[in-house]
Parts: structure tokens; C-alpha cells; sequence
């Protein structure tokens, strides 16, 4: 028998009115006339690419996994162009479908002047600005430059999923274009990586290094295999600075190409399979890019 908690009659079905036969009358009431409950809208998702370095090979394949996981917001942090030998492929690409992008070093080389790059990059930010130069049609090579000009170094906004202010920045929240925020400084700098960590009021996220991961305010720096599931869970007590990888150019010794999802609680680290080959294969034909540009995609260096 089974045993009714509190107030058995609260348990029970109400009596139903019957009519002249004896047959119930089942009132419906208003709710079973609407139907059912309507599904609550799905949560938003951002991705957060960065560093293409003009491999339009790398971007189209990720781009087609963002859309094939349903996502509708894309943001950039930056190297559109540089290394690469599809600069106005990805130019193009990037200003339809992200959201915003910010500015890199390498889009500065080439908006302004390659300062400080080695002379593999210089050439190759060389190059870039010929292409653009070379475009016939006036308007899109004016659209092109614009886009590059308009490009902001840093932003801070609530995007949706987090519910609190995030800022991107495509180096570092102290030097936002230029500041690299190796792994290797939570041992070897461990106050650099605190002080930059001041700056930061919950989260951040940047790419510059090509090398994706977590750095935490122990310092600590934590590689998307030593994430579960690739996966960083937000924590309220916790600041935390993502490096989303490069999508063009990775350097961590998995040439996939990568990018970030920002949920509303975690960060998922994502990797992507796309043709190296054909990427190589045009750098190798174009004589001002060094041949080790292209050689690099296959190790991911």
C-alpha cells in the first residue's frame, strides 16, 4: 500500500461534476487548451577565434564548425593577416562574420609598419600591404583598409553567456597589441603573470602566443589536456586570463587549427581538422613568404 506524506485529500484527483447519466464532465480549463509549455530559448554561445595569419583553408573550416554547432556569434581577436598567403580572403571573411574583431601586431604591421619582426614576418607583412594595394576595384580596396583601421585594441563587454564583464585584448591586458603571456612565465615570471592578472576584473581573453589554455591567479597555467573535457569551469573566486589558440598558425605542437566557446559557465577548447597542404602549398608558391611558413602547419609550431 502506499503511504500519502501530510494531508492524504491533497494527494487525491478532485471530484469530477457529473450530468444527468452519471458520466464525468471534464473540465479542461484554459491551460490544457494552450497546449504545451513552450521550450525555453537556448542559452547563447560566443566564439572566440584569433590569429589567422590569411589561412583562408583554417578559417573556412572552422568557421564551418562554429555553424555546424549552431552558433550565431563570432568575435576575433585579431591576426587577420600576416605569414599567411590569403590576406584579402580573410579580411573579407572576417568582416562578414564576426561580430567585431580587434587588432593584432600583425594588422598593425601592416596598417602602419612592422616594428620590431623578424625578418620572415617583416617580408610577409610586406607582402600583405602589396596585395592590398593591388586590389583594381577602389571600393574594396578602401573597405579593406578601413576595416583594418577601425579595428579597437581593446574591448570590455558582458557578453550574454558570462553575465559580467569580460575583456579581450589580442596580447596582454598591460600592453594589449604587443605583450606576450607565455606558459612558461607562471615558473619563470610568476610576478609578471600576477601583475598582469590585476588588470583583470574576472576574465579575459587574448590569443598573441598561438598557444591555447588557462592562466589562473595562483599563478598557474592549465593546457586545454589538462582541462576535463577541454573544458574551463568558471568559479566566482577565481580570475582567469583564456588564450584561445590560433586558428592559422597554432603553436603547440597540434597543427589543428583552434578556437573557444564561451558558455555561460565554462570555456570549451576546440579543434579543428583542416587541408595544411593546400595552405603550404601557396605559401610555398609565393617567393617573399619563407618556406618555413608553410613547413610549420604540419608540427604546429
Amino acid at each position: 500500500m502506499r503511504i500519502l506524506s501530510g494531508d492524504a485529500t491533497r494527494n487525491r484527483p478532485p471530484v469530477c461534476p457529473r450530468d444527468a447519466t452519471g458520466c464525468s464532465i471534464a473540465d479542461p480549463g484554459p491551460d490544457a487548451l494552450a497546449g504545451p509549455p513552450e521550450s525555453p530559448p537556448p542559452v547563447p554561445t560566443t566564439a572566440v577565434i584569433s590569429d589567422i595569419h590569411a589561412n583562408a583553408a583554417a578559417l573556412h573550416a572552422v568557421l564551418a564548425d562554429i555553424r555546424a554547432r549552431g552558433v550565431q556569434r563570432i568575435i576575433c581577436l585579431g591576426d587577420i593577416v600576416g605569414y599567411g598567403p590569403d590576406p584579402l580572403e580573410c579580411v573579407d571573411e572576417v568582416a562578414r562574420a564576426c561580430d567585431w574583431s580587434l587588432m593584432g601586431n600583425h594588422d598593425f604591421g601592416v596598417l602602419y609598419e612592422p616594428t620590431n619582426f623578424n625578418p620572415g614576418a617583416e617580408a610577409a607583412a610586406y607582402w600583405t600591404r602589396e596585395q592590398f594595394d593591388a586590389e583594381p576595384d577602389d571600393a574594396k580596396r578602401k573597405a579593406r583598409y578601413d576595416f583594418l583601421d577601425r579595428l579597437r585594441v581593446r574591448v570590455v563587454e558582458k557578453i550574454p553567456e558570462t553575465g559580467y564583464p569580460v575583456l579581450a585584448v589580442h596580447g596582454s591586458p598591460r600592453r594589449p597589441i604587443n605583450e606576450y603571456i607565455f606558459p612558461d612565465d607562471v615558473v619563470t615570471a610568476p610576478d609578471k603573470v600576477t601583475t598582469i592578472l590585476e588588470r583583470v576584473q574576472r576574465l579575459a581573453i587574448v590569443g598573441h602566443t598561438h598557444v591555447p589554455g588557462v592562466f589562473t591567479d595562483e599563478p598557474d597555467f592549465y593546457p586545454p589536456n589538462e582541462l576535463t573535457d577541454g573544458t574551463y569551469k568558471f568559479t566566482p573566486d577565481e580570475k582567469a586570463i583564456i588564450n584561445v589558440g590560433s586558428v592559422g598558425q597554432p603553436r603547440d605542437l597540434d597543427p589543428r587549427a583552434s578556437y573557444v566557446l564561451i558558455h555561460p559557465d565554462r570555456a570549451e577548447f576546440v579543434r579543428v581538422d583542416y587541408d595544411i597542404g593546400t595552405t603550404a602549398g601557396k605559401i610555398k608558391a609565393i617567393p617573399a613568404l619563407s618556406d618555413w611558413l608553410g613547413d610549420r602547419l604540419f608540427e604546429g609550431r
